[in-house]
């Protein structure tokens, strides 16, 4: 499978290293425009920017090849790269390799993951690969690399349905240790001691957005699961978040 056209991009920023080992993994396919931010876009959801002009600047990555950065979000390089520099054509579109998992309920908050939602909604079959580090240092970004050019291959030849996405997360093990790939669902995931409060040096309050996590440890067949199983957990996520098994519910309101 040769002569795709790749779009690739981030919420790490641009010079981020599983970018580039994404790039790398993904060179061989055919053309990959890189287009991310230009520093760290974490949490920014699937923000666009409508209150200030976006710019397109060129850059090098640490292998001397081209890409560029955008001073915006990555749902907006998603949208620059697809309407400016690709013309309207791609074949494919991934977002990562983020240094951090994207699981659970976490992916709302996720530019990594909505990043790759709005490629899907612009019709590009899309992908998201994160690394389930927490916390820790990554130990290496090759398992994710391999995984997202296998499933880049696939969504390729066999697209899923409209507005939807696969999304990625391995753990952070060396490739022999991990135990293989789970296609999984959405697990749960929340947090307590969500805000931290401090006082600056005049006396006034500031706070923190932070908090510890709370998975549920009881369900089967979960992103969160495979990754504590030391397992790939390979997840479809749909634009559609209607709850459909309260539409007659809700229906009786005005019955």
């Amino acid at each position: 499978m040769r002569n795709l056209r790749v779009l690739l991009t981030n919420d790490d920023g641009v010079h981020a290293p599983g970018l580039l080992a994404l790039k790398k993994a993904l060179a061989d396919l055919g053309e990959v425009f890189v287009l991310a931010p230009d520093g760290p876009r974490s949490a920014t959801g699937h923000a666009v920017t409508l209150h200030k002009p976006l710019r397109i600047n060129e850059t090098v990555l640490a292998d001397g090849s081209r890409a560029w950065a955008c001073n915006g979000t990555p749902t907006d390089c998603v949208t620059l790269a697809f309407d400016v520099l690709m013309k309207q054509k791609a074949d494919v579109a991934l977002a990562g390799i983020n240094d951090g998992a994207n699981l659970g309920w976490d992916i709302t908050y996720s530019g990594t993951v909505m990043a790759a939602l709005e490629a899907s909604i612009l019709g590009i079959p899309a992908i998201a690969v994160s690394i389930a580090n927490n916390g820790e240092p990554t130990r290496t970004f090759g398992p994710a690399a391999a995984i997202a050019r296998q499933v880049a291959e696939r969504v390729v030849v066999s697209p899923p349905s409209e507005f939807t996405l696969v999304n990625i997360n391995v753990p952070n093990l060396d490739e022999a240790d991990i135990r293989g790939v789970a296609v999984t669902h959405q697990g749960k995931r929340e947090y307590t001691d969500r805000t931290v409060t401090r006082i600056d040096p005049r006396d006034r309050p500031y706070y923190w957005i932070s908090g510890a996590l709370k998975d549920d440890p009881r369900e089967n067949g979960s992103d969160i699961s495979a990754i504590r199983r030391g397992m790939i957990s390979v997840t479809p996520l749909d634009i559609d978040m209607t709850a459909t098994h309260l539409l007659g519910k809700l229906a009786q309101w005005w019955s």
